[in-house]
């Protein structure tokens, strides 16, 4: 009896070309999951797909919510941008589809995983870390890494089989989910070119931009977002739905040139209409409330927060202990922040909070203020006396030397 193997089958070419690879080269027995973490496609199809191509069995997991929330609303309250602009989307996904690929595994009596990986991604490192953590007994096989099949030759060899390749859409390479669309490949892979406007499709061009602005409230509770304009929803609905808001001004397409874990330099366009509002967001309602030792400290932990779950290190204990502090700091990161989208841009334009450690009554030049402006004299001397007395000294040498 051969043993099983379970596939993180996305319906593409190189995921149904591991198919029949597996079969024939190793001999598995394969079960096929598809994972949905927003991608907004039929899965029908690549159901049928699988079926077809010989799989013993196809699954689908919705984990859209357990994505949203257990993923998503982590990296909101870490500011999660990797190099301070791409914000995780994939990266975010590639932990839960892996933690959903061993359940699988284990549920099924599998031996092995598989995933569509190509050696020159940072997919492979995410996929391969997470697996041998989660179950240290599974194998994990990449097909595509393993033989350095082409495209052409993955082609060449479904039809010698008797298939048809998955049709292709265009010329780009599109990874999807609720957090953010990625697209690689293509005449994007020319970092001189700006990327064609066929390659996009969450961000409008300039000339469909709406003529007057949107204004929209996000109500956050201890740092994840729980409301728009006064209404509670599902983090995932808040997600979606600001994602057409502010993708229709054109918000949240990024441009990046990239360095991947593997060393290699990239350019990546991604569209990321709801994570560039949520952070932009988060981050001034911080500033509201956070103090001033806090909000210096924290982007420092935000970096190597967004380098561990970028590079594939989900699992890494750092990565809990960053976890603990962040958490920490959003105690008191409740209240709203106004959004204003116009034009291709996302400012703040409006924040509140009942924790707020403004008070107006203090920094107010107004009739009204409270604070004791006396005290800012001694409050001075006491401040600069390091660095008068550095300075006087220095004044000393001078005048020794002058002498």
């Amino acid at each position: 009896m051969a043993s099983k193997i379970v596939l993180g089958y996305s319906g593409g070419l190189d995921t149904t070309t591991a198919i029949l690879w597996l079969k024939e080269k190793y001999g598995y027995d394969v079960v096929t999951l598809t994972v949905d973490v927003g991608q907004e496609e039929n899965f029908a199809p690549i159901a049928k797909r699988s079926q077809e191509l010989g799989a013993v069995k196809h699954l689908e997991i919705d984990a859209k919510e357990e994505f949203a929330n257990a993923y998503i609303a982590k990296s909101i309250k870490a500011n999660g941008l990797y190099q301070g602009k791409y914000p995780l989307s994939t990266a975010l996904a590639r932990p839960l589809i892996a933690a959903k690929m061993v359940e699988v595994a284990e549920k099924e009596g599998a031996t092995a995983v598989a995933h569509g990986c190509t050696g020159k991604g940072n997919d492979q490192v995410r996929f391969d870390l997470a697996v041998s953590a989660l179950n240290p007994s599974l194998k994990v096989v990449a097909p595509v890494r393993e033989w350095n099949l082409s495209r052409n030759e993955e082609v060449d060899y479904l039809r010698s089989k008797g298939f048809d390749a998955p049709m292709k859409r265009s010329e780009f390479s599109v990874d999807q989910n609720l957090w953010g669309r990625s697209v690689e490949g293509g005449s994007i892979e020319n970092p001189a070119d700006e990327p064609p406007q066929e390659a996009l499709e969450w961000t409008r061009a300039p000339g469909l931009w709406p003529a007057e602005p949107s204004y929209v409230t996000i109500g956050f509770e201890e740092g994840v977002p729980t409301s728009l304009d006064g209404q509670d929803m599902k983090l995932s609905d808040l997600i979606i739905r600001l994602n057409r808001l502010a993708g229709s001004h054109g918000v949240g397409l990024l441009d990046h040139m990239e360095d991947r874990s593997v060393g290699i330099k990239s350019h990546e366009v991604y569209e990321c209409p709801a994570a560039t509002v949520l952070i932009e967001a988060h981050r001034e309602l911080e500033k509201l409330v956070l103090t001033r030792s806090e909000a210096a400290f924290k982007p420092a932990v935000e970096q190597q927060w967004s380098w561990l779950v970028y590079s594939g290190l989900w699992i890494d204990p750092l990565l809990k202990d960053l976890q603990g502090f962040i958490d920490s700091t959003q105690e008191f990161v409740t209240g709203d922040t106004r959004v204003k989208l116009f034009k291709g841009a996302c400012r703040v334009v409006g924040r509140s909070s009942p924790f707020a450690l403004y008070q107006k009554q203090l920094s107010t030049y107004g009739v009204d203020s409270t604070f004791d402006q006396k005290a800012a004299e001694g409050f001075i001397k006491l401040w600069g006396l390091p660095s008068v007395m550095a300075a006087r000294r220095s004044l000393l040498k001078t005048k020794e030397v002058l002498a």
